[in-house]
């Protein structure tokens, strides 16, 4: 296989929403190089990149898949990624690894979710971007709209190249052509027909102005000539790519592979080559600068198991020369690495290298322990990747196995498909006795589902996860509580009052409470308590005694007097009490400390405390209602409406307990085109007939127990 050097390579993403056709494109690109020999299609489940099982079974990508093809003596290789928002972990890696994203668009549809969380993460790798208006030969196509659509999301920069001309022709306003394809994607140019001869004229014109005012050179060129040069044009649209100042756009029919060879031919002679990219961001000191005989730098952006195989490292070079046989040290976890055989993918197939350079891609098989956003280097350097930020959870479930006796194997396995996919997250509340694991939605983990079998032979069943409330009070209340024990011999004895009031604030002197020392301690469950002395004359050995009393609290607060949930944020005031000079000991204290805690804590208005989130949904104008009305029946306090492009952004404060679920909630209510994110902000005491089922849920599964 050819080893290309970096400036013959491109990388390009392909983003967008489910359905807009990135796999077809894909695979019309593949067959106008010359790679493959007929278009595969995905109702046959023979395409290219969508090769695993769950993919052919539900006719949608799940994995981003790495394709290449040559084109005119390139190298491009080609990131298929999944459009459905569940796996947009995989549209983060990738639009990391990437110098271009090409944005795939519905000719049938506007701005859709896919696209937008896709824009947000070229925004911000700052990746050059283009759009390919895609399904321009069906019956409902209104490519004209979306371009509207388009300017108005996208801003200005939306540059049109190309509109649909006559019987799946292509009208090409930086080459001033007509453009015709065979069914096997081969590419004729002829002059432009009479009838679209006016607006071609009129969007090359736009066209030249919008790469002119990005450039004082062009410009003046432009002032002096009327015109650009095609090469001008060319060079001109590059550096307003790399800047995000422009966003050209193409058109293309993929179930025919029209329009596939034109947009390879932008690709090589337009879209940057990874040497002209801005350096990669690091965690270490210095700027990686990329090149080929310098020394190896990689980052390992996805890890994929494959049967009969085993574990695929997909990395990008980011400087010097990988080879077979190269010893690279693991940035993260200092192990040392033998590099094995080098391949480069299409698909499922692979090719065989002897090395990659700086700017390419490929895999790796069998590394020992490296995962996916381990950056590999040689020995000694300290050059260290930033790390890829992936998705945080919008849908969480609890997880156990079904059988007895696999908690082990359930673990082992959530490891490793949470090292392949950081997208997906495990929580182990000892407090609750749950596992949870949370994703981006239902069918995320339903796949992660599908690989813990696979991986490890353990079936899981998903369940309602339980809410991790806090217990605290409202209000001061004061207890004594004396514990006497004679069973012969020495007793236990131990005499104790406190005061218990909500920590909101510092202590108030009181007349009969002198403080002689206050001590905060954290619990394990990230809640405080802060214990004051206020012992006098002596009544209590507090120097003997104080840890003890801790322990007994703290032991008090692990299962809560309302419901059994920990308790938090509360001031405990120990000031009186007794001791016996033979029967005291710390048991007798813990214990007295546990119950006169517990006899305090039932007087001060004990309330539930509950998690609440700060929750943002994106969604088209026109749900706008829809979700406002559900999310009242969630409880939710809305907090604004602003508007982004076409979308409708609501921000509102809802309960973590009425979140289960809402991610497809919401996909429901606005036919998969909405989106929503939360993450935790605080807890907050609920209302009364909340607590009320709360606390009987709780009574209910103790009796059960």
């Amino acid at each position: 296989m050819k080893v290309y050097e970096t400036a013959q390579i491109r990388n390009i993403v392909l983003v967008g929403h489910q359905g807009s056709g990135k796999t077809s494109l894909a695979e019309s690109m593949l067959l106008a190089s010359g790679r493959i020999r007929r278009l595969g299609s995905i109702a046959d489940g023979n395409t290219v990149s969508d090769y695993h099982p769950s993919e052919k079974e539900r006719q949608m990508s799940i994995f981003s898949s790495l394709l290449n093809a040559e084109w005119k003596g390139q190298k491009v290789n080609i990131l298929d990624t999944p459009g459905y928002p569940d796996f947009v972990g995989e549209v983060a890696a990738s639009m990391r690894v990437a110098d271009t994203a090409v944005f795939v668009m519905n000719a049938q549809e506007g701005i859709e979710v896919g696209t937008e969380l896709a824009w947000a993460y070229a925004a911000e790798n700052s990746r050059p971007s283009m759009f390919v208006i895609n399904q321009i030969d069906r019956q409902h196509a209104d490519p004209d709209r979306l371009i509207g659509l388009m300017k108005e999301r996208f801003g200005a920069g939306a540059s049109v190249v190309q509109f649909a001309g006559a019987d799946g022709a292509i009208i090409d306003v930086l080459l001033m052509k007509q453009l015709t394809f065979t069914d096997t994607g081969a590419m004729a140019a002829e002059a432009i027909p009479d009838e679209f001869q006016d607006r071609a004229e009129e969007l090359h014109s736009a066209l030249v102005e919008d790469i002119a005012v990005n450039d004082e050179e062009l410009m003046e060129l432009y002032f002096e000539n009327g015109e650009l040069t095609e090469e001008e044009m060319r060079g001109g649209l590059r550096e307003a790519m790399l800047s995000r100042a422009l966003f050209p756009v193409f058109c293309c029919a993929s179930s025919t592979s029209a329009g596939a060879a034109r947009l390879l031919d932008f690709v090589i002679s337009v879209t940057p080559s990874p040497d002209l990219m801005p350096p990669p961001l690091t965690e270490s000191e210095g700027e990686l600068t990329g090149t080929p005989d310098g020394s190896p730098v990689a980052l390992v952006y996805r890890t994929m198991a494959e049967h009969h195989v085993g574990d695929y490292s997909y990395f990008r070079v980011y400087r010097g020369t990988l080879e077979s046989g190269m010893d690279l040290e693991n940035a993260q976890s200092g192990s040392s690495e033998r590099l094995g055989q080098i391949y480069t993918l299409c698909g499922r197939d692979r090719d065989t290298v002897s090395r990659l350079i700086t700017g390419d891609m490929g895999t790796l098989v069998k590394l020992r322990s490296t995962n996916t956003n381990d950056t590999l280097r040689k020995k000694g350097d300290r050059t260290v990747i930033q790390l890829i930020d992936f998705p945080q959870p919008r849908y969480r479930a609890a997880i156990r196995p079904m059988a007895e006796g696999e908690e082990e194997k359930l673990a082992q396995g959530l490891h490793q498909i949470t090292a392949e996919d950081p997208s997906l997250q495990v929580v182990h509340d000892p407090h609750l006795s749950q596992i949870t694991l949370g994703g981006q939605g239902e069918l995320h983990l339903r796949v992660a589902q599908y690989r813990l079998k696979n991986k490890v032979n353990v079936e899981v069943a998903f369940s309602r996860p339980k809410v991790a409330y806090r217990e605290t009070v409202t209000r001061e209340a004061r207890s004594s509580y004396r514990h006497k024990k004679q069973t012969g011999g020495a007793g236990q004895f131990a005499d104790i009052s406190v005061l218990i009031e909500p920590l909101d604030g510092d202590f108030q002197p009181r007349p009969d409470i002198s403080v002689r020392n206050t001590v905060q301690a954290t619990t394990g469950w990230g809640s405080t308590i802060e214990f004051i002395d206020a012992i006098v004359g002596g009544v209590i050995d507090m120097r003997r005694f104080f840890g003890a009393i801790q322990k007994g609290v703290l032991e008090g607060m692990q299962k809560g007097p309302v419901a059994a949930y920990p308790v938090g944020n509360v001031r405990l005031v120990i000031y009186d009490g007794g001791m016996h000079s033979v029967d005291s000991n710390e048991n007798a204290f813990r214990t007295a400390a546990r119950m006169c805690f517990r006899q305090a804590f039932n007087d001060a208005r004990p309330v539930i405390l509950e998690p609440i989130h700060d929750v943002t949904v994106s969604i088209p104008d026109t749900y706008t209602g829809d979700v406002m009305g559900d999310l009242n029946t969630r409880r939710a306090r809305i907090k604004g409406i602003e508007a982004e492009g076409t979308m409708q952004k609501i921000l509102a404060d809802v309960p973590e307990a009425e979140l289960y679920q809402y991610s497809t909630a919401v996909r429901s209510m606005t036919q998969g085109r909405g989106i929503h994110s939360s993450v935790f902000s605080r807890y907050e005491p609920m209302p009364r007939n909340v607590q009320q089922k709360v606390v009987a849920d709780a009574a209910r599964e103790k009796d059960n127990a």
